[in-house]
């Protein structure tokens, strides 16, 4: 097997056309090839157990190095012969020049999120809609259910503006808007950027994203928001998540919930990012409060609905084990290179 070795790297050696390497492809590798016949023509009576494996182990060995050997000296030959054919009669080609760069461009991991729970809530039948990040008081609060007394009110929340408007501080601004155009039944989704007037750590930021998700139907029940949830984080994880549920309390929803999931980053075992607690909070959700079906001008009698609010942010450190949320606003291109976009 040596000398057949050493032959072969001999004559692939002389040959430079494809068609001379196919020649030494067939003569050592083809049906009646030398490395080929190896086996059929060695009398293995002559051999005990061990020496038969050791010897097919190496003709194997043999034949893939050979394989590779060819395959490589092939399209060493039709790359010669493409930049021989591309570069014929080009007067003055400096080839020290650098390639092309063919760096894929990045997108953001909020956006990549994004992009997947639309994909995810579209084939439930959902509609993707946009809302205004400027927004009246009427929507952002008053049609929520959240009179004026109301803690989210405080100027530590909320960023007013001086002709009386605000950046909204959630994407559930959309939710009354959604019903005044399309009425019920309705499943509808909106996405887009919030504002919140507090202090900035590795968990919180004063801009961050969500995506609020409304459906409204007749017999809605906590059953068909479990039943939502469930199916939402098994696709957005890809893998089974530990989540809890407990009671909570927003003016817009009655019951209301807080679902948490068990941070995907330290295990449940505590790190910065969960405060050392083990959990995310990361869907708030509930029924529908009959008040807000009323500002959107549904019959209470009819229907019903559950309303739910994602944090696009939170849930994009949990999938892409992101520590520190302030990454994603730095605006530091090392961190987004790290999400090339698919070819």
């Amino acid at each position: 097997m040596d000398e057949i070795r050493q032959q072969f790297l001999s004559d692939l050696g002389k040959a430079n056309t494809p068609k001379e390497l196919e020649e030494v492809r067939v003569r050592y590798l083809g049906r009646k090839g030398t490395i080929t016949t190896l086996l059929k023509n060695t009398d293995f009576s002559q051999l005990t157990p061990d020496q038969r494996r050791e010897f097919g182990q190496k003709v194997n060995d043999l034949k893939r190095f050979a394989e590779a050997e060819v395959s490589r000296a092939i399209e060493a030959a039709k790359a010669r012969a493409a930049a021989s054919g591309a570069t014929a009669g080009v007067a003055g080609l400096d080839w020290s020049l650098p390639g092309t760069d063919h760096r894929v461009g990045c997108i953001h991991p909020i956006a990549l999120v994004q992009m997947e729970l639309e994909d995810v809530f579209h084939s439930m039948g959902f509609m993707v809609l946009t809302g205004y990040e400027v927004e009246l008081e009427y929507y952002n609060f008053d049609a929520l259910n959240i009179p004026a007394d109301h803690p989210a009110r405080d100027m530590q929340d909320t960023y007013w503006l001086t002709n009386g408007m605000l950046l909204r501080t959630h994407t559930s601004a959309n939710q009354v808007r959604a019903l005044e155009r399309f009425g019920a039944p309705l499943r509808a989704i909106f996405p887009g950027r919030c504002f919140r007037y507090e202090a900035i750590d590795a968990s919180h930021e004063n801009t961050f994203y969500q995506l609020e998700g409304l459906m409204v139907d007749r017999d809605i029940s906590v059953a068909n928001l479990i039943a939502v949830m469930k199916a939402l984080l098994s696709r957005i994880f890809h893998r089974e998540v530990t989540i809890r549920l407990r009671p909570g309390f927003f003016p817009f929803v009655e019951p209301g919930f807080e679902l948490d999931v068990q941070c995907l980053i330290c295990g449940g075992s505590g790190c910065g990012t969960c405060k050392g607690g083990g959990w995310i909070e990361l869907i708030p959700c509930g029924l529908v409060h009959p008040r807000v079906l009323e500002f959107g001008h549904i019959d209470t009698s009819k229907y019903s609905g559950f309303a739910f609010g994602l944090g696009l942010t939170r849930m994009a450190m949990m999938k892409y084990a992101i520590p520190d949320i302030r990454l994603m606003n730095s605006g530091d291109i090392r961190f987004y290179e790290q999400f090339p976009a698919a070819v």
